[in-house]
């Protein structure tokens, strides 16, 4: 049976590369959590969306910092771009989403994955999130596999591509994937899949999917932890480099050793630094907690929860 999502997104790619409309492909790098905040424009229309912003967070003292977000505004307004989506590939659990922020600023809609109802069952909860409703969602578009959005000329896709969690989905636009934590530089490897709902076996099975798309397709990953011997950061590869290289998944790698593989070294991470502090925000499409007593927003901590 014909995979109808992805063989779109393969034409789509091919169009791109054989002289078609190509995205524009922006990167601000937050240090703090690793990860990589993209704006991807239409050349033609100054239509953009921003993928995967980075709130930034103190643990220890309880501060907040925009400055990744200020370099996506600064962007914005340099290119003199207009903000069409604001797209998360995942709930992250390793930082706090800038989504609300940047929604107040631009009125543009929140896009997730479907499947984020799933990862809102199980730790709602443990932080009193409730359940989202049409009067109050958190989210203003929830993707499912194989649906479509305007940005500008271009039209993305969406692909559900499981594993790190049940709600991961990635964004064809043009000739670009954005992989979310799915896929890291080939030297690097793949994300874990031990959350509650991830799944080792649906990780290999949704990268495998993505690396269908044309070698040439861009790639570009939503964190980099520098491998071994290399010096600078870095978060954009192809699916060819993909196929060739990646140290944990390419093309020689048997679903079973990948499956072996993650268990044996996702037992060994620990819990990320930021995880409650970002699901109970990110759960909500990045907005803080109201303010309570003096004025003053607070965050749960579940205690043995885990």
């Amino acid at each position: 049976m014909e995979d109808a999502p992805l063989a779109a997104a393969c034409r789509a790619v091919e169009v791109a590369l054989a002289g078609g409309p190509r995205p524009e492909v922006w990167a601000v790098f937050d240090p703090e959590c690793s990860a990589a905040t993209y704006v991807v424009s239409d050349p033609a229309t100054g239509a953009c969306a921003i993928v995967d912003s980075v709130l930034g967070l103190d643990p220890a003292s309880g501060r907040l910092s925009t400055t990744s977000l200020d370099a996506v505004l600064a962007h914005v307004a340099d290119r003199s771009l207009s903000v069409a989506w604001i797209l998360e590939t995942h709930v992250h659990a390793d930082h706090l989403s800038g989504a609300d922020t940047l929604q107040a600023r631009f009125g543009a809609p929140v896009g997730i994955g479907a499947e984020v109802e799933r990862v809102r069952a199980h730790f709602g909860p443990l932080l009193d999130i409730a359940a989202a409703s049409s009067d109050a969602p958190a989210f203003d578009r929830l993707f499912q596999d194989g649906d479509r959005f305007a940005l500008g000329a271009l039209t993305g896709h969406v692909m559900a591509v499981p594993g790190h969690t049940p709600a991961d989905v990635a964004y064809v636009i043009g000739d670009a994937v954005f992989v979310g934590d799915t896929l890291f530089m080939p030297d690097y490897g793949t994300a874990r899949a031990d959350f509650p709902g991830g799944d080792a076996r649906a990780l290999y099975r949704s990268i495998r999917r993505l690396l269908r798309l044309p070698p040439r397709t861009r790639v570009f990953s939503g964190h980099d932890y520098k491998a071994p011997g290399r010096d600078a950061f870095a978060w954009e590869s192809t699916v060819g480099a993909q196929r060739d290289g990646n140290v944990h998944v390419r093309d020689e790698v048997a679903e079973d050793a990948f499956v072996d593989f993650r268990a044996r070294r996702d037992a060994t991470l620990p819990a990320p630094r930021l995880l409650w502090p970002s699901l109970q925000v990110n759960l909500n499409g990045g907005r803080l907690p109201p303010p309570g007593p003096g004025g003053v927003r607070r965050l749960t901590l579940p205690l043995d929860a885990l």
